[in-house]
């Protein structure tokens, strides 16, 4: 990307609304009205950032630390003498289609977790090595293991292997949601039939096991490949993550899991970049960059079509203090 471009830039609450945001859903859409005209305008003045193949340079996001989550500066302080091992993990921004567009889910971290606590962020954790079982890889429908290999640039040999972070993002998103993002049900199945699952599924029961029980395959035409960050080496606890987008029915309903969440929001990347702009929603810089990418579709099919076979290159940032808070340097080329 050319240049450096300010987080903040374009998305300032304006007048009344920056006395303590927005007081009402006309406000709320009118904020959100300007943040999608500013991303629309940036990626107009900065064509590079939407180019297939990526782009050269780097480009300074700067987030005072009253927008970051509580703690987050606090880490830059202290930073580990060798970096951590990068492990091996996978997010899921899960979409439905909402009234003003295509609707993301966001959840807020329990301020006891100890990766970034109060954060709302996508569901997502670690890649398991179950979810790379070859059983579990014959339950996929339109998705190969060589498919996914080819789609995230991994070799024939990775450890774990690229089917896996197909299967630990729809894992994932159904244990901290409820939602089960592209699977197929061949039977008959009740709500307690997929509360039970679920349950299984966070008390270590394999997803494959869970799959089968509930005579259930996994469509791969409905959850893509859409970005991939590595976390900065200062960070105690990193991840290499690759992010996917999956879609739900219009009028999905999410119930988070209370152990490691204390909320869950359904908004459209332009209102949820307005509320935190205004600091109502504390998230980190993937998190933002995400929904900013999200921004400008129609409807959650167009936005899957987009990123259908889209190179997708890796982002590994690095983070530096400022005197107002924190400023991401991201260079796409790493």
């Amino acid at each position: 990307m050319g240049g450096g471009v300010r987080a903040e830039e374009g998305w300032a609450c304006r007048g009344e609304l920056r006395a303590g945001g927005p007081r009402d859903a006309t406000d709320w859409r009118r904020a959100a009205g300007e943040v999608e005209e500013a991303v629309s305008g940036k990626r107009r003045a900065d064509p590079a950032r939407d180019a297939e193949t990526g782009a050269e340079g780097e480009a300074d996001y700067e987030i005072p630390a009253e927008r970051l989550p509580p703690g987050f500066v606090d880490t830059l302080e202290a930073p580990p003498k060798r970096p951590a091992v990068a492990v091996a993990a996978a997010t899921v921004v899960v979409m439905r289609e909402g009234d003003d567009g295509p609707e993301v889910l966001l959840l807020r971290r329990n301020r006891a977790t100890g990766f970034v606590p109060g954060a709302y962020v996508f569901p997502g954790g670690r890649v398991d090595r179950a979810d790379g079982d070859e059983k579990l890889a014959r339950r996929w429908d339109s998705l190969t293991a060589a498919g996914a290999t080819a789609r995230l640039g991994l070799a024939a040999d990775a450890d774990p292997p690229a089917i896996a972070y197909y299967a630990a993002a729809i894992r994932e998103a159904a244990e901290e949601t409820g939602l089960w993002p592209g699977v197929r049900v061949g039977g008959e199945v009740t709500d307690e039939d997929l509360r039970d699952a679920r349950e299984n599924l966070m008390r270590g029961v394999s997803f494959s096991r869970v799959l089968e029980e509930l005579d259930a395959r996994l469509h791969g035409p409905a959850i893509e490949y859409i970005a991939h960050w590595v976390t900065p080496v200062v960070e105690p606890r990193r991840y290499d993550t690759r992010f996917f987008a999956a879609r739900v029915p219009r009028r999905a309903r999410a119930i988070h899991d209370e152990r490691e969440m204390t909320d869950s929001v359904w908004l459209t990347p332009p209102a949820a970049l307005a509320r935190h702009r205004c600091g109502h929603l504390p998230m980190i810089f993937p998190t933002i960059r995400t929904l900013e990418d999200l921004c400008g579709f129609a409807t959650v099919e167009t936005l899957l079509a987009h990123y259908r076979n889209r190179p997708v290159r890796r982002v590994r940032p690095a983070i530096v203090r400022t005197p107002t808070g924190v400023a991401l340097r991201v260079g796409r080329n790493a």
